[in-house]
């Protein structure tokens, strides 16, 4: 199917819409892909990979450092990248399909984005095709997601910081790309941004390059469950989105799966800014408030 392009369309935040409680098969079928919206708008703050991308091993030479630790040489490099990032812009290919009870579904959209520090982004849409009830109710609305995960208030209450989560090692792996911690991370509230699952840290970096997680509130009684893998990429001494895939299955039968490819990043750093890695300093005291940015924004990541 090809896709349609639209004449340089900026996409514009809508606001919520109503789920209608009929119960006709066309009603429930939108309102389960409304449900299911919910849960794949977690796919923006957390990360992962479909599966390993390299054959994992334990590695003694790294050194063993507690959760409590890790986590906080994680926030101190969030600071330092947060600092020196002043923004960035690529291309995203998101892909949907559906497969249920009411027949199968596609929608894929390509979309520019361009993010300017701390918290502004914009979309341009540069293609879309496939089911309109998909694009309007999934692919539009995780736009809309994004943007309000970019609220200061938002990003303060899922953080990755012990005030949100309870930090678990366990253990280190060897992989092609680096060595990583892995941790355990459980979310000490329900919110709809958080999530249940293992985090992997980059040794020298200290910044998030995979995640493989479960949202922490199951957002409707229709959703079974929700999977959710995104892994990041080092560009320019920032780790950012390289590809993000969610897997969504109905109660009463069906499976959704949301891909998004992120590529042709172009990054706009701080002039004078020259990166120190995390492995070579210690945590400052003065930075324990440093919040963990979106993941959209760079992979605990995000600078």
């Amino acid at each position: 199917m090809s896709a349609q392009a639209l004449p340089s369309e900026r996409f514009q935040f809508r606001g919520p819409m109503k789920t209608s409680k009929r119960v006709a098969t066309p009603v429930v079928r939108k309102g389960i892909v409304r449900k299911w919206r919910h849960a794949t708008a977690l796919c923006f703050w957390i990360a992962g990979s479909c599966a390993p991308l390299y054959p994992a091993g334990t590695n003694t030479n790294v050194e063993q450092l507690s959760a409590e630790v890790i986590v906080e040489k994680l926030r101190a490099a969030d600071l330092r990248r947060a600092e020196a990032l002043r923004g960035y812009t690529g291309k995203r290919v998101y892909k949907v399909d559906y497969r249920g009870f009411s027949g199968d579904r596609h929608a894929e959209m390509v979309v520019e984005a361009t993010y300017t520090s701390p918290d502004w982004k914009e979309f341009r849409i540069v293609s879309q095709s496939g089911s309109k009830l998909l694009l309007r109710h999934v692919l539009l609305r995780l736009l809309d997601s994004e943007k309000e995960a970019l609220q200061d208030a938002n990003r303060q209450q899922t953080a990755l910081r012990s005030e949100n989560y309870t930090f678990t090692f366990l253990t280190i792996e060897q992989a092609l790309e680096g060595k990583f911690y892995v941790q355990q991370v459980e979310p000490k509230i329900k919110n709809k941004f958080l999530y249940r699952g293992k985090i992997w840290i980059d040794e020298e970096d200290f910044a998030v390059a995979r995640i493989e997680g479960e949202p922490a509130k199951n957002p409707s009684w229709w959703i079974s469950s929700t999977q959710i893998y995104h892994r990041y990429t080092k560009i320019d001494g920032f780790w950012l989105p390289a590809h993000n895939e969610s897997v969504t299955r109905v109660r009463l039968g069906g499976k959704a799966v949301l891909t998004i490819e992120y590529t042709d990043y172009k990054v706009k750093t701080a002039a004078a800014t020259k990166f120190v890695p995390s492995s070579q300093t210690e945590p400052d005291p003065a930075n324990r408030g440093c919040e963990h940015l979106d993941p959209a924004e760079c992979a605990s990541g995000r600078p």
